[in-house]
C-alpha cells in the first residue's frame, strides 16, 4: 500500500537526463470563469507533483491516478535519492507495515 509522498516542483523533477512526463494524464486545470482551456492541461516548471515512495510522480496525491512519469528504474531511484534528497520516513514506513500487518 502506498502511504507516502513529497511533493516537487516540475522543475526539479526535469532535471532527471531520462524524465518524459505524460501530459496525457495531467488533471485539468480550470480557469477563471470555469471553462477548460486545453493550454491549461499542460504542466509548467512551477506545477506541483507527487513523488511516491514507489518512485512513480503523479499529478495529484494518489498513487494510481494522473500518472506522469513512471520509468522508475535504479538512474531514477539514484537521482531521486541523491539530487531530491528522497526517502520515506521512519514513520510512514512503520505506519505502512503495521497496516499490513492487520490483513495478515
Amino acid at each position: 500500500m502506498m502511504t507516502y509522498c513529497k511533493a516537487y516542483k516540475l522543475r526539479d523533477l526535469r532535471q532527471f537526463s531520462g524524465w518524459k512526463e505524460n501530459l496525457e494524464n495531467a488533471r485539468n486545470r480550470s480557469v477563471g470563469n470555469g471553462s477548460l482551456n486545453d493550454d491549461e492541461n499542460l504542466l509548467t516548471d512551477e506545477s506541483i507533483l507527487y513523488l511516491h515512495e514507489t518512485f512513480v510522480v503523479t499529478d495529484g496525491i494518489f498513487g494510481d491516478k494522473h500518472i506522469i512519469f513512471d520509468k522508475v528504474g535504479p538512474e531514477w531511484i539514484e537521482f531521486c535519492k541523491k539530487k531530491l534528497n528522497f526517502a520515506v520516513p521512519e514513520y510512514a514506513r512503520m505506519q505502512s507495515e503495521e497496516f499490513a500487518e492487520q490483513f495478515n
